[in-house]
């Protein structure tokens, strides 16, 4: 991507409708989604920052939650709080997912509107578009067919939290906005293989495949399903970009006649197998990729059309190789005590 657009973005943030001292709330500020937004409005400037973590504000507790919001009174609220997991979790764990998601959203919708917060970003999934959409995925295919069910709880939740985020636009006249991000990675992922995604738990496997000098690598499923995946830290420009749109802009994404709703993606895809083979390259592995296809593929296909994204002026900066090496760079100490030879 040519600098000069990365520059005109930039400068589009400062003089954007968020104040650097503007009173912002991330809630979920230490997940993969809420530490990159964290860390990129402290790029940015911005001062006034409210965070707080599960210990200090447990946001499935609706009183507390609403004593924060109304005490704290933010401008503007990320929310980017949520019980994620990959396949094995959404499937061990599919009253959790419902649940947990929909109470914390519903705590955070509600007691934003109490506090008269301006803007709401509400972060969702890509998962919450039918299992066999055309390709690229409009925004406009939600609900138009089934969900792929490895992950229905969750998506059904997030569907939830749009449908709310339009239903008080209409009644109470709020500005919440719900951005679906494409799948995600980065420094802050969740690597635990028990239920992490694909991309870090291949990032896992590979590393220890390495440190234990194993011949191969197993990877869930076929590797033939196709995935899009974006950086974190484009998640965060994007994420900022939309909340620092102009009141006209931010509007036209607000209509009465369709879900507040936005793609957030990179516009490319890779096979799994693919992708394998582009950590194993990262990380220097050069043993084999077996896949194991007794395990489920679960969505053949799911790329978002961005287009509406693009319309508004912004495209990822991080493609999928360098994403992976700055992930490894900022996490192989941390995976280090798991990357042992194996007795």
């Amino acid at each position: 991507m040519p600098d000069s657009t990365s520059s005109r973005t930039e400068s589009s943030l400062h003089s954007g409708f968020m104040k650097l001292d503007s009173r912002i709330y991330i809630a979920g500020h230490r997940g993969l989604v809420g530490s990159a937004i964290h860390r990129e409005l402290l790029r940015l400037g911005y001062n006034n920052l409210l965070t707080r973590s599960h210990r200090e504000l447990d946001l499935c507790d609706e009183v507390d939650v609403d004593k924060f919001l109304s005490n704290e009174k933010p401008e503007f609220v990320f929310l980017a709080a949520a019980r994620v997991g990959g396949i094995l979790a959404n499937q061990s764990y599919p009253a959790d997912f419902i649940r947990d998601n929909l109470i914390i959203q519903t705590n955070l919708i509600e007691s934003s509107r109490i506090a008269g917060v301006k803007r709401l970003l509400f972060l969702g999934s890509s998962c919450i578009y039918p299992r066999l959409c055309p390709q690229p995925i409009r925004e406009d295919y939600l609900l138009t067919g089934p969900l792929e069910p490895t992950n229905r709880p969750y998506a059904i939740a997030k569907i939830a939290g749009i449908e709310m985020c339009w239903s008080y636009n209409r009644q109470y006249g709020t500005r919440y906005l719900a951005a679906m991000p494409t799948n995600l990675y980065g420094p802050n992922d969740n690597f635990d293989l028990a239920n992490s995604h694909v991309l870090p738990a291949l990032i896992r496997k590979t590393a220890e495949a390495k440190a234990s000098s194993a011949k191969e690598v197993v990877v869930w499923g076929t590797g033939t399903p196709r995935r899009e995946f974006l950086y974190s830290d484009d998640l965060a420009q994007a994420c900022c970009f939309l909340m620092n749109l102009d009141d006209a802009r931010f509007g036209s994404l607000l209509t009465e006649d369709s879900p507040p709703l936005i793609n957030i993606g990179a516009g490319e895809e890779v096979t799994i197998r693919e992708l394998a083979e582009t950590v194993a390259r990262v990380l220097d592995f050069h043993g084999a990729l077996v896949f194991d296809a007794s395990k489920p593929d679960g969505t053949p296909r799911k790329l978002l059309d961005v287009s509406l994204l693009h319309s508004l002026g912004w495209r990822r900066t991080v493609g999928l190789e360098e994403g992976i090496q700055r992930t490894w760079e900022a996490v192989r100490h941390q995976l280090a005590p798991h990357a042992v030879p194996r007795k």
